[in-house]
C-alpha cells in the first residue's frame, strides 16, 4: 500500500485540543496537526528554533488571533499564516469553537 490513512478524530488529543498526526500517518518529513479550540482556549507561547521547523498555520473554521513576535494577526476562517521557526508565536481562539491545520517541517 503506498499511502496512510488515519481520521483525525480517531486520535487522541493533547491538552483537550490537539490531534498530533505525524506518527499515526507515518510521516518522515512533514508534521500535521489538526487543532480544535473551544471557545477562548489559548495555546502555549513557544517556538521552533531549535529543531529549525516552519509552520504554516490555516484556520479552517472560527475566528482567532495568533500572536507573532509580539504582534496580533487576525484570522478568519480560510486563511493561512506562515511562521518562520524562531518567530515566537501564541494561539488566542476567539469566542467560538474554531479549526485549525498545523503543517510543520525543517
Amino acid at each position: 500500500m503506498s499511502y496512510t490513512k488515519v481520521n483525525y478524530t480517531d486520535v487522541e488529543p493533547v491538552a483537550d485540543a490537539m490531534h498530533f498526526l505525524r506518527d499515526p500517518l507515518d510521516c518522515e518529513q512533514v508534521g500535521v496537526t489538526v487543532l480544535d479550540c473551544d471557545a477562548g482556549w489559548t495555546g502555549k507561547p513557544h517556538d521552533h528554533a531549535d529543531e529549525g521547523h516552519e509552520e504554516v498555520y490555516i484556520l479552517v473554521e472560527g475566528t482567532a488571533t495568533v500572536e507573532v513576535d509580539g504582534e496580533d494577526v487576525s484570522l478568519e476562517a480560510g486563511d493561512a499564516i506562515k511562521l518562520p521557526p524562531e518567530a515566537e508565536r501564541t494561539i488566542h481562539n476567539g469566542e467560538t469553537e474554531s479549526t485549525f491545520v498545523l503543517v510543520g517541517a525543517p
